[in-house]
């Protein structure tokens, strides 16, 4: 059973689409035509190469609305500030892993398992894909099946697999059953952000950080509490424990 198309749209409208430094402005416009082919329209564009460009409007086909709404911001954590889902896409293997799902199970995740939630999804360079400390920023790592032997998958490609996912999820949605809607909201991006500068003050006031392993050990606290999924509230009693924690280690020192 499918929700009518106003309704679907407005199901999908809390979800960005964000590009990371984009190459070839056409690529854009081919992402900008996948997405309105699924009812999808807010589209965040990262320090893109060339934007606007009579080439992505070419490519666009009649997706123009999409370009001329596009957000440009010059940093990931701009584009993520206010989401409290982001996901991340990529081809390649990484040494530290991450929590992986597939186009149909982060559609579920997104509209079924977790619905109205701010989402972002996030795709990286053409050439290089997303970097590790963009990844440290993303709960989940979004993989695309496919041919082994040939896995290289275009940009707008990519996202119309999961475009396309998300849209049919989209209709199902009313046949699961969401929990309370009453619960305390999940922490967007910014707030968590936060959190982590100040747990980073907090291990470093109490000894605990050393300057050689500070990096290593925040990317795997950050993968930790992007497992858990952490909402306001509980966020709120951490940052508690940390100012505590900070006021005890200056106490000792004296």
């Amino acid at each position: 059973m499918f929700f009518p198309h106003k309704e679907i749209h407005a199901l999908l409208s809390n979800i960005k689409i964000v590009l990371v430094e984009t190459t070839h402005p056409g690529n854009i416009g081919a992402v900008a035509r996948a997405m309105k082919n699924m009812k999808m329209h807010n589209l965040w564009l990262v320090s893109p190469k060339i934007f606007p460009s009579a080439d992505a409007t070419s490519r666009a086909s009649g997706a123009d609305d999409i370009l001329a709404r596009a957000s440009v911001c010059r940093y990931l954590q701009e584009a993520i500030a206010d989401c409290q889902l982001i996901i991340g896409a990529s081809a390649r293997c990484r040494t530290i892993s991450w929590p992986e799902l597939t186009p149909r199970e982060c559609a579920e995740k997104v509209m079924i398992s977790e619905p109205g939630n701010n989402v972002a999804i996030v795709f990286g360079r053409e050439n290089s894909g997303l970097k590790n400390h963009e990844l440290d920023l993303c709960r989940y790592l979004l993989r695309i099946p496919c041919n082994s032997e040939y896995s290289s998958l275009n940009l707008a490609a990519a996202v119309q697999v999961v475009c396309y996912e998300l849209f049919i999820a989209s209709g199902l949605q009313e046949q699961a059953s969401i929990g309370d809607k009453g619960e305390t909201p999940l922490a967007t991006a910014a707030q968590m952000e936060s959190f982590y500068t100040h747990l980073y003050r907090a291990l470093t006031d109490i000894g605990f950080m050393h300057p050689d392993k500070s990096n290593s050990i925040m990317r795997r606290l950050r993968r930790i509490y992007n497992r858990v999924q952490l909402d306001t509230k509980e966020l709120d009693i951490l940052r508690g424990i940390l100012r505590m924690s900070q006021g005890e280690g200056r106490k000792r020192k004296h």
